[in-house]
């Protein structure tokens, strides 16, 4: 009986002795890594940042999911390390690719990074290896860009490697679920590749879904990220309509939710952020386009969570008017600008188009958010300021945009003299001066005059500085 490169493959992985590489050290990369190390397995992180090879092997975590102490402890054992030089792929056993995959300027897929990535292995690829795609992509990527690339090598699939889809399914800041406990999706490009993913996958993941193809993985992925949009867009669109109906969307939702079967609460907000949601039904939209097909719900969805920073702009305009004040020359306090609760992520972040929007309309714009302290919005580099009473009240409009669980609502409200509230969680009973929910009629405190406090020192904007390299 001939014993194939992949037989022997598979050995290696069952005695745990599999040599573990991942192309991108990012967000998804390196909890990946860290998942894996701790297992035993030795792991190297690939990436053509400098910064984050010498993070890594220093033991700093620069991602928030992962904890230095347990990076640390990986580094120190041995079982992890970090390296520029993508020639060392080839004394990998797996293969991960965890790089970037953004939307370009038409909103088209942007694969270069992927491209970049099969580049470096299609130099190094030899008998025995299993390449995994983790990059969200398009249905079809897997077998149509990479599959060739590497067969092209004079290799075959089957025989001498292997080929899967396993799409991230990374939530920053979520304490509950992170790589372990996350059920995993696996598609191979044959059966073989689909067994050889989950033998090694088991390694670290708990729960594993085997679906029949590469292609079904990857509109798996994309139908979960769609889902998300197309319904926060829809209570983002009955936040409008509650508005003009003079109700409040929050009591709405609460009330709706109270049916116990039939019903998936979802809250409305600034806009979407992250690298999934905004991005991932674009790549489906963009598939099918070419199919012939139109996604409506998807440029639906698109197009009204993409306008939701402007109705949040267009609602501090509206609200200042009515206290006899103009956007332009108004000092607004923008509170968060990362994506979500918590996280230091502001990638697609609605934040960032808020303070791009009121900065153009003419208003002296800073933002307070702990846990990101600089930010550049178009070429523009702003510095945190501190979160205090003082800040608050020298605001002549406070923007919540981002709901960090380190900032004092009560505070909040008993300070800010008007309050945009995009998140719903400034109390109503405890305001002082004017509170503007997303939607609905503003809610007004005793006429008490709020106090009068020097404008804080806010260091000047200057040019933002040259872009790191991305890994």
């Amino acid at each position: 009986m001939n014993v194939t490169p992949l037989d022997q493959l598979a050995e290696r992985i069952r005695g745990r002795l599999c040599r573990y590489g991942i192309m991108g050290a990012g967000y998804v990369g390196l909890p990946l890594a860290v998942a894996f190390a701790r297992r035993g397995v030795q792991v190297t992180c690939f990436e053509v940042d400098e910064a984050k090879v010498a993070a890594i092997r220093a033991g700093r975590s620069y991602v928030g999911d992962v904890a230095a102490a347990d990076l640390a402890a990986c580094v120190e054992a041995g079982t992890l390390t970090a390296t520029l030089d993508m020639s060392q792929l080839a004394e990998m056993d797996v293969v991960s690719i965890c790089v970037p995959t953004p939307l370009s300027k038409s909103h088209d897929p942007d694969v270069s990074y992927v491209d970049a990535a099969t580049r470096s292995l299609e130099r190094v690829l030899r008998p025995g290896q299993l390449v995994i795609l983790e990059s969200t992509t398009y249905p079809g990527m897997t077998e149509e860009f990479l599959l060739p690339r590497l067969q092209a090598t004079g290799l075959t699939l089957g025989r001498d490697f292997a080929l899967a889809f396993s799409p991230e399914r990374v939530d920053p800041g979520n304490p509950r679920f992170g790589v372990a406990n996350t059920p995993k999706v696996v598609g191979g490009v044959d059966a073989l590749s689909s067994r050889l993913t989950c033998d090694f996958y088991a390694v670290a993941i708990g729960r594993l879904h085997v679906v029949s193809s590469a292609r079904a993985a990857e509109m798996a992925k994309l139908l979960e990220n769609t889902f998300r949009s197309v319904n926060i867009a829809l209570v983002n669109e009955v936040a409008q309509m509650c508005e003009r109906l003079r109700l409040e969307v929050g009591e709405v939702i609460e009330a709706a939710a109270t049916k116990p079967f039939g019903f998936m609460r979802f809250n409305p907000g600034p806009g979407i952020g992250g690298h999934c949601i905004p991005l991932d039904p674009m790549y489906l939209s963009w598939k099918l386009r070419s199919l012939d097909y139109r996604a409506r719900f998807i440029e639906l969805a698109q197009d009204i969570n993409m306008g939701m920073p402007r109705y949040v702009a267009e609602r501090v305009a509206r609200a200042l008017n009515d206290r006899q004040q103009s956007l332009k020359g108004s000092r607004v306090l923008v509170l968060g600008v990362a994506y979500k609760r918590d996280v230091d992520d502001v990638r697609e972040s609605p934040a960032l188009e808020v303070l791009r929007l009121l900065r153009e309309m003419g208003a002296e714009v800073t933002y307070c958010d702990p846990h990101v302290p600089t930010v550049t919005v178009r070429d523009v580099f702003l510095r945190a300021v501190p979160f205090s009473a003082e800040a608050l009240a020298c605001a002549d409009a406070v923007v919540i945009a981002t709901d960090h669980r380190a900032f004092d609502w009560d505070l909040v409200g008993q300070c800010a003299p008007l309050i945009i509230d995009t998140r719903g969680v400034v109390p109503p009973a405890r305001v002082r001066g004017t509170l503007v929910p997303l939607s609905g009629p503003s809610v007004h405190g005793p006429a008490v005059p709020t106090q009068v406090l020097p404008l804080p020192v806010v260091p000047p904007v200057v040019p933002a500085p040259g872009r790191a390299a991305r890994g």
